[in-house]
């Protein structure tokens, strides 16, 4: 009864707030104009014919569509159909040009998700009958939820995880989202103590499958890349430190970090680290930027200095000197680029309360990571890495200056080793997709 009033709700306020979400799409469009491209496909009306009885992959961004590149790559290989369903620019582009070949053939389609509105979902339904829809990570769609329950269309939630954070958030009250979790078709879940935390709501069919993004394909001509610039660099043996997917509230904390750690190598007569610092989200690029020039930093910008291909990546520009003290990778698509640079790598967020980003393409790279104190979204792999010595986690960023400083290295054997266990979960969620597959008939 709970959920069918808050479902009434749910519709009624959509029906209400749509000019609105409307508007802010049209807004978001003045900086970026793909918000209001193919506005129709958000309500399910589509010009071109979708692949028929695709696996349904939702991935709302770009971190999202990135964690599923291998599942789909392993889907199209074997000759099935796959639609992509992304919400923001980011993660339309980037599945765009990820499968531009498949597109092309028709094998997959990437379009808007629909709006959260039943009849929108059930015009996506009608013009492609997906065999399962697979929204990738905890994405809780409550209208597209109670549509594929209805039209016999099993949803599972892909690659999913629910955080001691968010369990104990909706665990309080009518506890109306755990409810809305317990009535997806099943889980295809990171771990057996994801898998117990689901059961502990109520959901059933769950399957520990693992984690997708350890699959993901590594660009080797970005990787190789960074060898090759590292090796120009002036003084080669210089410490590089990545901080990856920096997010806006951690600004300050890391310009200052870079700053003293700076001063600190000055008066003991050593040679600063070399940072590279990526913001998390481009609209930060220019403010990052100009931050640490203001603050006295000599900054290098990816944009400016180096040209967009791995051959342009991998040559020491003109502009470059002993004395810059940032690299700023303000460019999106690069960031394994990035991360190969570096001797260490700090993964941003983590002091947050929102918590800190993905640590595995680092650590497939062979680099170790630091982060925060807020590991709740990462916790797995966060714990295992953790104890594998391979991941560290720092109460206050004075402790994460110091293990910079540290001449202390993790091998790469170690490194090599956590990320081969941890493999295979593409190929185990297709083995679970054709296993609900057959149920379903």
């Amino acid at each position: 009864m709970i959920l069918k009033i808050f479902m009434l709700i749910y519709r009624v306020l959509w029906a209400t707030l749509l000019p609105l979400v409307l508007l802010y799409l049209y807004m978001r469009g003045r900086k970026d104009p793909i918000y209001r491209q193919n506005i129709a496909q958000r309500f399910g009306f589509y010009k071109s014919a979708l692949p028929q009885n695709p696996i349904w992959v939702h991935a709302v961004s770009l971190g999202e569509v990135r964690s599923g590149i291998a599942l789909i790559r392993a889907a199209l290989e074997r000759g099935d159909t796959v639609l992509v369903t992304n919400f923001t620019p980011a993660g339309r582009r980037d599945a765009e040009k990820q499968f531009a070949k498949e597109i092309a053939t028709g094998q997959l389609a990437v379009i808007w998700v629909p709006f959260d509105m039943r009849w929108c979902h059930r015009r996506l339904i009608k013009a492609c009958h997906p065999r399962i829809c697979l929204p990738l990570e905890v994405e809780v769609w409550p209208a597209m939820i109670d549509t594929m329950r209805k039209a016999n269309v099993p949803l599972y939630l892909c690659n999913a995880q629910y955080g001691l954070q968010p369990m104990a958030r909706d665990d309080r009250g009518l506890r109306v989202r755990q409810k809305i979790i317990a009535s997806c078709a099943g889980a295809f879940v990171k771990s057996d103590v994801q898998k117990d935390r689901f059961e502990s709501i109520g959901l059933q069919n769950i399957v520990v499958t693992g984690e997708l993004r350890f699959d993901q394909p590594i660009p080797h001509d970005l990787t190789e890349a960074a060898s090759t610039l590292r090796q120009a660099f002036p003084v080669p043996d210089r410490q590089v430190v990545t901080i990856a997917s920096g997010v806006a509230d951690e600004e300050d904390l890391y310009r200052e970090m870079i700053l003293s750690l700076k001063d600190q190598a000055q008066r003991s007569g050593m040679t600063a680290p070399l940072f590279v610092y990526v913001p998390r989200a481009p609209e930060r690029f220019d403010g990052v930027g100009d931050g640490l020039e203001r603050a006295g930093l000599n900054v290098c910008r990816r944009s400016e200095a180096f040209t967009a291909s791995p051959e342009g990546l991998a040559c020491l520009p003109d502009s470059w000197t002993s004395d810059i003290d940032v690299l700023l990778g303000d460019s999106l698509g690069e960031m394994y680029f990035y991360l190969s640079l570096a001797d260490k790598v700090i993964v941003g967020g983590g002091y947050n309360e929102r918590g800190a980003h993905n640590i595995i393409e680092p650590l497939a790279v062979g680099k170790p990571v630091f982060v925060g104190p807020y590991t709740w979204p990462i916790e797995f792999p966060f714990v295992e890495a953790e104890a594998a010595g391979i991941a560290r986690s720092f109460a206050n960023p004075a402790d994460m200056m110091s293990a910079i400083l540290s001449e202390e290295n993790t091998s790469l054997e170690e490194l090599s080793a956590f990320v081969g266990e941890h493999r295979g979960a593409s190929a185990r969620t297709l083995a679970g997709i054709d296993a609900v597959a057959i149920r379903s008939e």
